[in-house]
């Protein structure tokens, strides 16, 4: 529900999982990375007020931790009281709970 302002933060594995993804996407068209990062922080952007649009994630049962998808891909994102803190930008074919296992 909006109303409220966040401030959206990205974790350090999310950025990582970010700049993975453009980067192997990059190898074959700079211009639709360059689309997919514009796409990607719109989302972003939009969290900081409707920061409970996504999701929960299924595997987590933590009404906290939500999130949206992106093309094939997903933004896994914690809703705190002044700020949104994405976790974790992932493709949407991974084994979640082994991707999990490694953090």
């Amino acid at each position: 529900m909006a109303g409220r302002t966040r401030t959206v933060v990205w974790t350090p594995l999310s950025r990582d999982g970010l700049d993975e993804v453009l980067e192997y996407i990059a190898e074959d068209s700079p211009e639709a990375a360059e689309k997919v990062l514009a796409v990607v922080l719109g989302v972003a952007e939009s969290l900081a007020v409707f920061s409970e649009r996504g999701r929960v994630v299924p595997e987590l049962h933590d009404r906290s931790i939500r999130e949206v998808f992106i093309y094939n891909y997903r933004m896994i994102y914690e809703v705190l009281p002044n700020e949104v803190r994405i976790l974790a930008f992932i493709h949407g074919a991974r084994d979640f709970d082994r991707w999990l296992r490694t953090l």
